[in-house]
């Protein structure tokens, strides 16, 4: 039987979120195939926890009490999980994972960058700009460029932490701000009204999987944090949609994620603006707790989660 290292926790205020996720990883996961092994990772060290019981973690060869680990299955959203860096160290361990590789968490955790890079394959994004630590902001030079009201979000964040609606140009610096102390770039995008959908996807040894879109709906002035975690919102899976427009975003998403060449679970989000859709942006760790999209997702295509979950093992076991 096969060590799979669950891992959660991270640096970022996402850890709540991905302690939640890696329960339900933990509690779905095929015991007759595998034997999980929750693994904290965060500003209190590398740690195995084996009931209340907990020891540290060799980084040397990600080993612990001489129990080494045969995968990785990555369930923490932001650093050090969705940007890459958990990607790299087990690329010189030799230990498979979950996610895709190093270089696709990269480009994808930026999200600037990784929507302009899919916008040169006709990927329809919104406009935007980017705002770094070191700059001075020109407000007038962004309004220009994006419009009012805009969206101001962490350019490397997730969680729908620090983001801001902006209204009138007076509130962009406090927005940027916010911004910043989430994440170490900002990003200002033009507002897109329109319908607000997700798809997730994965891939399984055969083929790659679109499950069913789910239409966001909410009384808050965006798909903020309170929006996605405390039940303000409606999920509605699938959402009322067209069949042409089903095809259409299932279409992109696949297109997304072979672009980038991604690899288990992700989840891609737009805004629908006359029956097209504007990629929002690409998750490559997507939430995985009981109140997350892709469990959601998985119960309407009749997917159980302990399915879901050996289907993306079985590609990298």
């Amino acid at each position: 039987m096969k060590n799979v290292a669950i891992i959660e926790g991270g640096y970022s205020h996402e850890k709540i979120i991905s302690l939640q996720s890696a329960e339900t990883v933990y509690q779905n996961i095929d015991r007759e195939k595998y034997n999980p092994i929750k693994v904290r990772i965060d500003e209190e060290g590398w740690f195995a926890y084996e009931g209340d019981k907990k020891v540290e973690i060799n980084r040397t060869d990600f080993s612990y009490n001489s129990i080494k680990f045969d995968i990785a299955f990555i369930v923490i959203h932001g650093t050090p999980g969705e940007d890459g860096k958990l990607q790299a160290y087990f690329d010189m361990l030799n230990i498979p994972y979950s996610t895709c590789s190093h270089l696709a968490a990269t480009i994808t955790f930026n999200k600037f960058v990784c929507n302009q890079y899919l916008k040169t394959f006709g990927i329809k994004v919104a406009d935007a700009v980017l705002i770094r630590e070191s700059d001075t902001v020109n407000t007038a030079e962004i309004v220009e460029k994006v419009g009012l009201p805009c969206f101001v979000k962490p350019n490397d964040g997730g969680s729908s932490f620090g983001i801001t609606k902006v209204q009138n140009k007076n509130e962009l610096e406090p927005a940027i701000k916010l911004a910043l102390e989430h994440g170490t770039q900002a990003i200002i995008e033009s507002f897109m009204s329109g319908r607000e959908v997700t798809n997730g996807i994965y891939k399984n040894k055969n083929e790659i999987i679109t499950l069913p879109i789910t239409e966001i709906v909410t009384t808050n002035d965006f798909f903020d944090f309170d929006a996605k975690y405390k039940g303000e919102s409606d999920e509605i899976t699938p959402a009322d949609l067209t069949e042409d427009i089903v095809n259409s975003v299932k279409d992109v998403t696949k297109q997304i994620f072979e672009i980038l060449d991604l690899k288990g679970i992700a989840r891609a989000d737009y805004i629908l603006q006359d029956g097209e859709p504007y990629l929002i942006e690409i998750n490559t760790v997507p939430g995985l707790s009981k109140e997350s999209l892709i469990p959601q997702m998985a119960a309407h295509e009749g997917i159980s989660l302990k399915q879901l979950f050996n289907e993306v093992l079985e590609v990298i076991d």
